[in-house]
């Protein structure tokens, strides 16, 4: 196979996971079909000198997130631009409204997190152990386990003041 089909197949296996990356780190869909296409270019560009040290999808984590960051951090520096839609992590696709409305409550207060609490938690709700957390973060697996333990107490201590 071409380095252009493996790539292409790649990134079709792997799709939902960029966009789930992206979107939360994006307020609106214009954000996050932009950063998905930034993700995917930048994954492009680096795709030789991915080494198979780790999983392709720690690799393909780490690009994204990394990414991410990067993104938010140059919106940041346009301060004319204002979200449009809030966009949630994935639209439930269950017809309880109660558990449509937590569900709904959780990511408004991730939004409030900061860029590295906010990668942390997705990591973990996508099922990452600690140890795959740190390899995709770059920290330690007891830092990891520290940082999750106080973002869960800060997400509880907001969510109960509602």
């Amino acid at each position: 196979m071409q380095k252009e089909e493996v790539f292409t197949e790649l990134i079709q296996e792997h799709q939902a996971l960029l966009y789930k990356v992206t979107s939360i780190y994006t307020e609106n869909k214009e954000d996050q079909d932009d950063l998905f296409q930034e993700v995917v270019y930048q994954l492009w560009k680096y795709f030789d000198s991915f080494r198979n040290d780790s999983k392709i999808t720690t690799w393909m984590y780490r690009v994204a997130m990394n990414t991410s960051i990067t993104f938010i951090k140059k919106k940041k520096r346009r301060p004319d631009s204002v979200p449009i839609a809030d966009v949630f992590l994935k639209q439930s696709d269950t017809n309880d409204d109660a558990y449509d409305e937590r569900l709904k409550l959780l990511y408004q207060h991730l939004k409030h997190l900061n860029t590295l609490e906010k990668g942390l938690i997705f990591l973990l709700l996508e099922g990452k152990s600690y140890n795959e957390i740190a390899d995709i973060t770059g920290l330690s697996a007891s830092n990891v386990g520290t940082k999750i333990s106080r973002i869960k107490k800060k997400l509880k201590t907001n969510m109960t003041k509602q």
